[in-house]
């Protein structure tokens, strides 16, 4: 078979969207070499999806250099069709919610939609991104042949707004880079440690600094127990809600932001880390949470959506607007070691099937369903 993607995000997009469409693209090569696959996106950040191109199995689409600019958008939404018609896919993976017009009727349409938090919960989307995402997100699921939910929660919300038959809709789990399953040496970690200035426990939260992240009641609860934080995320406005409330808390000497970090250094991050809190208040899966079983951290998360998806049975969870519940949850997690023992294990036994492996092997399976 012969796969396109629309991968912008692999090329473009540093972590949430860009992370799944690198692991499936890159597992699907190693997996199944005896297909043929096509990346099309309107350009290549620095550094972005080096994985993929260093192989040598993957073959690049960009726009004609006069589309690269502010034309580059119209080139993915429509003009891309023809390039797609030329390379003479039997398969096009929209990865990241949206289908271009116009794809041959000889090519089988297949996308996948991350979430529809938009639709769930607008108070946190501007108007013009609402109505953009609905019509782009409805449209691809009403013309894709196949619509990969990345969730049970996913799926529901695909079903419940916009009335897809179900039987056009498969769930296939996100993954995560194995780079999260190495474990550091001792040393390694002692270095990586010293060299960050990180305290000998803490709590890490990895993810968009956001209000529908809800750093606030992760703050809340560190006022009432005494454990350092690190954040690790995109500011964006909701950081002046986050900022002011470390001010006026005095707890500038126990939060640390470390900015930018590399994705060498992010698994790292989880091993030094006594506990991964993710207090998001709605997920469509929730790739972080998966990143920190599959690097031995216990997490504790909100019991709400896709999250005990992704978490599985061991993982702790509270209501998010809980504070003294996520409270409890920290303690018994930093001064239990035999909880925390149980925690560590299942979540590496739970994790397994999330491997890219794994999830590849069913997203082929869709492709062959799917192809003529």
């Amino acid at each position: 078979m012969k796969i396109g993607f629309d991968a912008k995000r692999a090329f473009m997009n540093a972590s949430g969207l860009g992370n799944y469409s690198r692991t499936l693209i890159q597992s699907l090569m190693e997996n199944f070499p005896e297909h043929k696959y096509v990346a099309f996106t309107p350009k290549i950040e620095d550094g972005l999806g080096s994985d993929l191109t260093s192989t040598g199995k993957l073959r690049i689409i960009v726009p004609p250099q006069i589309m690269r600019g502010f034309l580059s958008s119209w080139w993915r939404s429509s003009m891309v069709s023809e390039d797609i018609r030329a390379q003479n896919l039997d398969v096009f993976h929209g990865l990241s919610n949206e289908l271009p017009k116009r794809i041959p009727v000889s090519t089988m349409k297949v996308v996948t939609v991350h979430d529809l938090i938009f639709l769930r919960h607008p108070e946190w989307y501007p108007l013009f991104d609402r109505n953009n995402y609905y019509k782009k997100f409805r449209n691809a699921c009403k013309q894709a042949d196949v619509v990969v939910a990345v969730s049970e929660q996913t799926k529901k919300d695909i079903q419940y707004y916009f009335n897809t038959d179900e039987k056009k809709i498969k769930v296939v789990y996100q993954s995560c880079n194995r780079q999260f399953l190495s474990r550091g040496s001792d040393a390694t970690l002692l270095e990586f440690r010293n060299k960050n200035n990180l305290p000998e426990r803490y709590i890490l939260y990895v993810g968009t600094i956001e209000e529908r992240k809800n750093l606030l009641t992760l703050l809340q609860a560190l006022t009432k127990i005494d454990v350092s934080l690190v954040v690790i995320g995109r500011k964006k406005s909701y950081f002046e809600k986050v900022n002011a409330f470390i001010n006026a808390n005095n707890l500038q000497s126990r939060i640390l932001f470390p900015g930018k970090t590399g994705k060498e250094e992010l698994p790292l991050y989880f091993q030094c880390a006594s506990a991964f809190v993710y207090p998001s208040r709605y997920e469509g899966f929730g790739i972080p949470v998966i990143e920190a079983l599959s690097s031995g951290t216990p997490v504790i998360t909100s019991s709400t959506t896709a999250l005990p998806e992704a978490g599985g049975p061991s993982s702790l969870y509270f209501n998010p607007d809980d504070v003294d519940g996520l409270v409890e949850k920290i303690k018994s997690v930093l001064d239990d070691g035999e909880l925390r023992k149980k925690i560590v294990g299942d979540g590496l036994e739970y994790v397994k099937r999330f491997d890219p492996a794994e999830t590849s092997a069913q997203m082929m399976e869709i492709y062959k369903g799917s192809s003529k």
